[in-house]
């Protein structure tokens, strides 16, 4: 809250003025497809509590699928829709969200089980078990802001974003060995690794290819549905791979080796999300073509001719 508060008050001197333009906000649509969202969501997350065929799971989930529906309708009659429903068309922009949606739905229940293995079955408490991930967050950090960007300018962003989905599958199904009696140094700490790197991997360049695949002056919009995608993927994959864990024993509290089969059942779960993720990136998203530039005195005269 404090950093948010400092952006607040600095953004109208730190933010370069933008173009503007008079037009109506859709906010029925925003709300139409909020609770949409909202509602298929709750409906997967509540699913392993109240039943994946019980009433209050299909009705929410079919008020929701019908919310999206109602959604997709309205922009489409709209003079200035909310999202315009054009821009799925454009270039690998449907394949980076994919990319985004199943690398979130793979990531996030590998940091909730790894918390869980941590605390209830080495016994760690709250703050060392957040302690414990510092190693991978650092890797995360490091491989975002200085490999990934080179790695990137060599190989390019498809290549980079298959690579950092498959590196981590195979970081998710080394991770799913660990043992009731194991410890955070053999158990965790190295596989935790392999999927930091992937993660870093793969993130940067799916994102940058889901923006740079618009007209610059629908980047926010990209940016918005990109970000929509890897929140509910998110949510999704942990309630999925949550139910996949309670199954094989994750919710027998007190029971290390249950637990830790559950734990295990997840983690192979996800890693085979980040494989699926890493097939489709092969076989959707296109390798964007070099951009040649034109000589000097050729450039001037289109810049002129504009």
């Amino acid at each position: 809250m404090p950093l948010a508060v400092v952006v607040l008050l600095l953004h109208r001197s730190a933010m370069p003025e933008g173009l503007t333009q008079r037009g109506s906000v859709d906010l029925a649509g925003a709300a139409i497809v909020t609770a949409g969202v909202a509602a298929i969501v709750f409906a997967v997350v509540r699913a392993p509590e109240s039943g994946w065929t019980s009433a209050s799971t299909v009705l929410v989930g079919i008020g929701g699928v019908a919310l999206l529906t109602l959604f997709v309708t309205l922009q489409a009659r709209q003079r200035r829709p909310l999202v315009r429903l054009g821009i799925f068309k454009a270039p690998n922009l449907a394949a980076s969200n994919a990319a985004q949606f199943l690398l979130a739905a793979a990531w996030i229940p590998m940091f909730f089980f790894v918390n869980l293995y941590l605390q209830q079955v080495l016994g760690l408490g709250a703050f060392a078990s957040g302690a414990a991930l510092l190693p991978l967050t650092v890797t995360i950090m490091v491989g975002m802001i200085t490999a990934a960007p080179k790695l990137i300018g060599r190989f390019g962003p498809k290549t980079m974003t298959v690579a950092g989905l498959a590196t981590l599958a195979a970081g998710l199904v080394w991770l799913s060995f660990i043992s009731a009696d194991g410890s955070f140094a053999v158990d965790v700490l190295p596989a935790t690794l392999v999927t930091a790197a992937g993660m870093a991997m793969a993130f940067i360049p799916s994102l940058g290819m889901a923006l740079s695949a618009v007209a610059p002056e629908e980047g926010g919009l990209a940016s918005g549905i990109v970000n929509t995608n890897y929140q509910v993927g998110s949510a999704l994959g942990l309630a999925a791979m949550t139910a996949v864990a309670a199954a094989f024993g994750a919710d027998q509290a007190g029971d290390a080796a249950a637990l830790t089969s559950g734990f295990s059942a997840g983690l192979i779960g996800a890693a085979g999300i980040a494989a699926v993720g890493a097939l489709l990136a092969a076989a959707w998203l296109k390798s964007p073509k070099p951009q040649t530039q034109a000589p000097t005195g050729e450039r001037s005269a289109t810049v002129a001719t504009h």
